[in-house]
């Protein structure tokens, strides 16, 4: 990978379909709740900016930043719904984790450093269940 290491990256998370009357949020950091930039009722959308940080061992890229959240080697989204998005008044207590490593390393390296690239990930905001989405849903 040639990315410049401390390159940001823009990311487009995108739920479609969600279900109804229920409120989403992307978490940053340890408890900050970053609301959809756009939500209608076919599709809720957030934009967030990850820091691409040294090379991993194995060559990978190491996402950084206040929205990446669990290991380096395994770093994931925290996209939460119902109570965790802070809505008051429902049934949802849920939060799916979007991995990071699923994301191409060729989309990568042509969208980092570039501010008018983002990539963007299209993900089903409900369940099989008609629940929000609340598992990696890759």
């Amino acid at each position: 990978m040639r990315t410049d290491h401390r390159a940001n990256l823009q990311l487009i998370l995108t739920l479609q379909s969600p279900p109804p009357g229920v409120d989403f949020a992307v978490q940053r950091g340890r408890d900050e709740l970053v609301r959809p930039f756009v939500a209608t009722a076919d599709s809720v959308s957030f934009a967030i900016t990850l820091t691409l940080g040294p090379l991993l061992a194995d060559g990978s890229p190491n996402f950084r930043g206040p929205f990446a959240q669990g290991t380096p080697a395994d770093r994931f989204v925290y996209v939460n719904s119902g109570f965790y998005a802070g809505q008051m008044g429902t049934p949802w207590e849920r939060r799916a984790k979007i991995k990071l490593a699923d994301i191409p390393i060729a989309l990568v390296e042509r969208a980092a450093g570039n501010p008018n690239a983002a990539i963007e990930a299209r993900i089903e905001g409900t369940m099989n269940d008609l629940a929000p989405v609340s598992r990696t849903p890759l």
